[in-house]
């Protein structure tokens, strides 16, 4: 994959059943100030967060529960944890990506471990 940049794209969970798989809208955060930022400060988000590169998150001064999935280099998921403010998060050797999303969301959208993701990153977004 090509060098990240922060910006936008979408997020598509691979359903094995061969599904519907829905387009949900992404975040990306590929610099340090980005993703040391990530979803501090915020109320909400309406699709995903990606932090690249990333293998551990902690929710200290976040204002809401969310989900996040590890992902390996290949875009696997590893792990999928809910995890209250003010938590650390346990490293994940094998990840080194991150999703984050509002609680629930990873649910619904069959998005566990196991489950493989596709990013594409639209062209506008620098930063």
């Amino acid at each position: 994959m090509a060098q990240w940049r922060n910006g936008n794209g979408t997020l598509t969970v691979t359903d094995p059943q061969g599904g519907q798989e829905p387009e949900i809208p992404l975040r990306i955060a590929a610099t340090y100030r980005t993703r040391s930022r990530g979803l501090l400060g915020q109320d909400g988000i309406d699709g995903a967060l990606l932090i690249t590169p990333c293998g551990s998150v902690h929710t200290f001064r976040m204002r809401f529960t969310i989900d996040v999935a590890y992902l390996d280099r290949k875009f696997n998921v590893v792990a999928v944890h809910t995890m209250k403010p003010g938590r650390l998060g346990m490293p994940r050797l094998r990840a080194r990506h991150v999703i984050e999303s509002e609680a629930g969301a990873m649910e619904k959208w069959g998005l566990r471990p196991g489950a493989r993701v596709r990013i594409v990153q639209t062209q506008e977004g620098r930063g």
